[in-house]
């Protein structure tokens, strides 16, 4: 059997899905807005790296998400086993240098839902470095008219007090999920730009999470950290 198909249900149900709710006390709630088959979008704010497990982990269903290309070209037996975690918690390994970065981002995404998946996206494109909800950058908002897929809203609360920016391991303290429901886009590009749309769906699914996660909003992008994301 594939390793990589052994990691998802091993690391979700007996070693960090256990572990996370034990260390995390994760408040979660909204989980039945998920629907419970087909192609959904996971749109949530970014507050820490521990978000990209969190989501996973605690949704009921199979997450999928973008990972930086180094995650899965180590070289050795550390490299190959952290390739086969990756890939086996859902990561998708995507380059982000070079002009094309974004259009094979939305084509691997496009992918997972087209195989009636789960894609779950940041749409600050990167963490939030003060704790405030910036401006959402508009590829959400065309993966979903692209492929028609549902997008559900997700706010995280706390992951940037158990994991503050430059800390690689979190402690312990307690963290929030909450989910609302789906948001269709089907068909909001049609007569319209659809550079215009899609910023006027982003800005829709950003007016959702902050309802959810209760942040302040910067109608801004937020800057890129410096330090490895």
């Amino acid at each position: 059997m594939d390793p990589e198909r052994l990691v998802y249900p091993l690391m979700k149900y007996v070693v960090m899905g256990p572990a996370m709710r034990v260390a995390f006390l994760p408040r979660v709630s909204g989980v039945r807005h998920v629907p419970r088959t087909g192609p959904v979008i996971i749109a949530a704010n970014h507050l820490a790296f521990l978000d990209s497990f969190a989501v996973p982990l605690i949704l009921p269903r199979r997450v999928h998400f973008l990972g930086k290309h180094e995650y899965f070209t180590g070289a050795g037996m550390k490299g190959r086993a952290t390739a086969t975690f990756f890939r086996g918690v859902g990561a998708i390994a995507v380059d982000r240098s070079g002009g094309r970065a974004a259009l094979d981002a939305l084509d691997a995404a496009a992918a997972v839902l087209a195989r009636g998946g789960v894609f779950a996206i940041h749409p600050e494109g990167t963490r939030s470095p003060d704790g405030r909800l910036y401006r959402g950058r508009t590829g959400v908002a065309r993966l979903a008219m692209r492929t028609g897929a549902p997008v559900v809203p997700v706010g995280i609360t706390g992951t940037d007090r158990v994991q503050p920016r430059g800390r690689a391991v979190p402690r312990p303290g307690r963290i929030g999920l909450r989910v609302g429901p789906p948001m269709d886009f089907r068909g909001r590009d049609e007569g319209v730009p659809r550079g215009k749309a899609a910023r006027q769906v982003t800005d829709e699914i950003m007016e959702a999470i902050q309802a959810l996660s209760g942040q302040e909003y910067v109608d801004d992008y937020a800057p890129r950290p410096t330090e490895p994301a």
